[in-house]
């Protein structure tokens, strides 16, 4: 909670069309199924894990940190957290406009697992993914 600021402004520059207020983020760190980390130089994953399953909630990186392996290291930190506090899936749901992002899922080895309808708005479609972990 004490970053949620900081949280914020990172989600703002990575997604200027729908960002997260510090409430939002504040709002979030109430539950203690929710963790997160943030990289200095802009990039921010936040999940959550509950009864051997974890979501990856938002995972972003600021345009000027991107292409240096930043959105990798947070997504690898995140699987990790999960699998310490037992989860043997993890889902998210990406913009299938994103090529970037469901690139760097697949090379994680997340596999497809559904789609959701206008998710992200009129004509902006999620993609499901989920990793088992075990």
């Amino acid at each position: 909670m004490a970053h949620a600021a900081s949280l914020a402004a990172i989600h703002a520059a990575a997604f200027p069309d729908n960002p997260w207020p510090d409430t939002a983020f504040a709002a979030l760190f109430q539950n203690p199924t929710t963790f997160g980390f943030i990289d200095p130089a802009g990039g921010l994953v936040i999940a959550r894990a509950v009864a051997g399953e974890a979501e990856i909630l938002t995972i972003g990186v600021a345009p000027a940190a991107r292409r240096r392996g930043i959105a990798r290291a947070l997504l690898a930190a995140a699987l990790a957290a999960a699998r310490g506090r037992g989860a043997e899936t993890v889902f998210l749901e990406v913009d299938a406009a994103n090529a970037a992002a469901a690139s760097l899922y697949r090379e994680a080895g997340f596999r497809p697992a559904g789609s959701r309808r206008d998710y992200y708005g009129a004509g902006r479609d999620a993609l499901l993914f989920s990793l088992p972990l075990s």
